[in-house]
């Protein structure tokens, strides 16, 4: 298949959201009080990330908007200390967002730069991610990830989340790419490959954990970004 524009997700298939995201949040667990309540930071991490994917599955299928995630997630992990209110629980949220776009929270997924560096010369490269804009850009500007891409698209800019079909028909528009030129490439199942499948996008599956395709076999799977380039 002749491609021409690859929309790339960030999260998890670029930017390592998994050890930035824990690793600010072991930074919030040594600097707040919470250690009383919880016997070592990951009987609090396992307490807290459960319920934020949860909170996010639910963000992707319309049932809570952005303000309920920020708030339900880390009220459920000030509960058990005996703080409830709206207020401290976003207070937490925003110092949890100002960790996680820090200068040093930049890890990425081995591989990414190179495969970057592999794909700009002969394609078109477009993010495609349902994450927050002051985070991602941020994110993306600290990681040394801007200048690869064209274009940022985010689910706030076409106020629809991916799997949703309209996101990628918008994605589609705005970068004037042809259906049939386009592939999805991506780690989180629902959001990127059944989504992209639905909307009749080719997907490329990024899959580290070897995990199983559920009703439909992507058009590639990968579980190594480096494999990538013996695709495209």
């Amino acid at each position: 298949m002749q491609f021409k524009s690859l929309f790339i997700d960030f999260d998890d298939t670029l930017w390592d959201t998994y050890t930035n995201n824990k690793n600010c949040l072991e930074e919030i667990y040594t600097d707040y009080p919470f250690s009383p309540y919880y016997p070592s930071f990951e009987a609090f991490f396992n307490h807290y990330q459960p319920h934020n994917l949860e909170l996010w599955c639910r963000y992707r299928n319309h049932e809570i908007d952005r303000y309920t995630l920020m708030i339900e997630r880390f009220r459920h992990v000030l509960t058990p200390i005996g703080i409830t209110d709206a207020d401290s629980a976003l207070k937490l949220n925003n110092e949890f967002l100002k960790r996680t776009t820090g200068n040093d929270k930049t890890v990425l997924i081995p591989g990414a730069i190179d495969l970057l560096e592999y794909l700009r010369p002969y394609y078109k490269l477009y993010i495609l991610s349902n994450g927050f804009r002051e985070v991602q850009y941020k994110k993306l500007k600290n990681a040394g990830l801007t200048p690869y891409f064209t274009r940022v698209i985010l689910s706030e800019d076409a106020a629809i989340q991916k799997p949703h079909k309209e996101i990628f028909d918008f994605a589609l528009q705005t970068t004037n790419s042809r259906r049939r030129e386009s592939l999805m490439i991506g780690d989180n199942w629902e959001a990127d490959i059944e989504g992209a499948h639905n909307s009749r996008i080719a997907q490329l599956w990024f899959n580290p954990h070897h995990l199983s395709a559920r009703n439909f076999s992507p058009t590639y799977t990968v579980h190594s970004l480096s494999e990538i380039k013996n695709i495209l």
